[in-house]
């Protein structure tokens, strides 16, 4: 599969003040959780320098179905949130890109 038909994933996440290195560690074992997902490709997740409790989730997909449905849908994604929820101020925003 080529960068032209992968769909990009980036996820917003504002994570509760002080839990910012909790968060971080958390992500490893987030991403062995998303990793076993049909369609996921890879994940990078970044920490915003000037707002340290914001941090960014960059994941890429084979289709946007394997993320909508295919893994929102399944018990990895409850996994996956279980992982990571406890730190969140307010809900992730996610938004899907197409390379142009």
């Amino acid at each position: 599969m080529n960068d032209w038909n992968m769909i990009l994933e980036i996820a917003e996440f504002d994570i509760s003040s002080g839990n910012e290195n909790l968060f971080e560690e958390a992500t490893h074992s987030a991403k062995k959780v998303i990793s076993q997902s049909k369609g996921f490709v890879s994940i990078e997740f970044r920490k915003c320098l000037e707002k340290p409790t914001r941090f960014l989730a960059f994941i890429k997909w084979e289709t946007l179905e394997d993320h909508t449905v295919g893994f929102r849908e399944s018990p990895l994604f409850t996994e996956w949130r279980a992982i990571l929820s406890p730190y969140f101020n307010s809900a992730p925003v996610a938004l899907h890109y197409n390379l142009i």
